[in-house]
């Protein structure tokens, strides 16, 4: 009964910081099927009917079919550049004992250090120069290079819990270096990278800054989170289209973490992550 009450606090710090979490997903969620004026007059209310006129007014208003496709696109190869170059980099650190491999971590861990935004003139720059401006190839050969230093890390400690053990009994039945990679460190470190694809994906998905700059508004080539401010109006914002159209940008975000969040859960409670 002590044990009990002396966890009180922590359960109602627990409870109070769901609400927290809940109430503005429940109010985003019954605004998308209202309209302004029962937004305004009833907020917390539930909507009166379930109509999607609004879900179509956003997908048709902000063109979000092509928006969304652009985003996929960018995301999809962003992710799959950043694995195809992080995992043989956290390999490499990762069974490396001397002072290089040591010295080449650090310098990856530097790339926490840079703000975001310090780097938006140095990359317009570059665009610009090799002809890439206003495209969504730049994006993608760009992403990865922002992403580099928190997946390196990540996979760094996976691959570090690995017994060098399983390398050997692999060498013995004649593995390469890149045999080694692929059926041994890649297969056990399946955790690590999950967890590296979910905060990857939500980091190159939302992002706004550079996509607005360097892919632009043009709507054949613009990404979701570009196109989403497109529903505000200067005559009137209609919230109930813009809470609708930013329901279906959060779709494919809750689809792919229903699919990783065993894999993620799995690398938090094995504590493999020791950052």
């Amino acid at each position: 009964m002590k044990h009990g009450k002396s966890w009180l606090p922590a359960h109602i710090l627990a409870w109070a910081y769901a609400a927290l979490l809940v109430v503005p997903l429940y109010y985003l969620l019954a605004s998308a099927f209202k309209t302004n004026e029962e937004i305004f007059a009833n907020p917390f209310s539930l909507p009166t009917s379930f109509s999607f006129g609004n879900f179509g007014t956003a997908f048709e208003s902000a063109d979000l079919g092509l928006a969304v496709v652009n985003s996929a696109l960018v995301t999809f190869f962003s992710l799959a550049l950043t694995l195809a170059l992080a995992i043989p980099a956290a390999f490499a650190i990762a069974r490396s004992t001397g002072r290089l491999g040591a010295f080449v971590e650090k310098v990856f861990s530097l790339g926490f250090l840079i703000p975001t935004f310090a780097a938006l003139f140095p990359t317009f720059l570059l665009a610009a120069a090799t002809g890439l401006f206003h495209t969504r190839l730049f994006m993608v050969l760009f992403l990865p290079a922002t992403a580099m230093p928190l997946s390196v890390v990540i996979l760094v400690q996976f691959m570090r819990t690995i017994p060098k053990e399983m390398e050997e009994a692999a060498r013995i039945d004649g593995a390469s270096t890149f045999g080694v990679l692929r059926h041994v460190y890649t297969p056990m470190c399946m955790p690590g990278i999950a967890t590296v694809l979910l905060l990857n994906f939500l980091t190159f998905w939302n992002e706004y800054l550079y996509s607005l700059v360097i892919i632009g508004p043009d709507p054949s080539q613009r990404t979701v989170q570009v196109a989403l401010p497109t529903l505000k109006s200067l005559t009137g914002t209609d919230y109930g289209v813009l809470t609708a159209g930013t329901v279906l940008t959060l779709v494919p975000v809750w689809a792919v973490y229903t699919v990783l969040q065993k894999r993620m859960q799995q690398a938090l409670v094995s504590g493999a992550v020791k950052m």
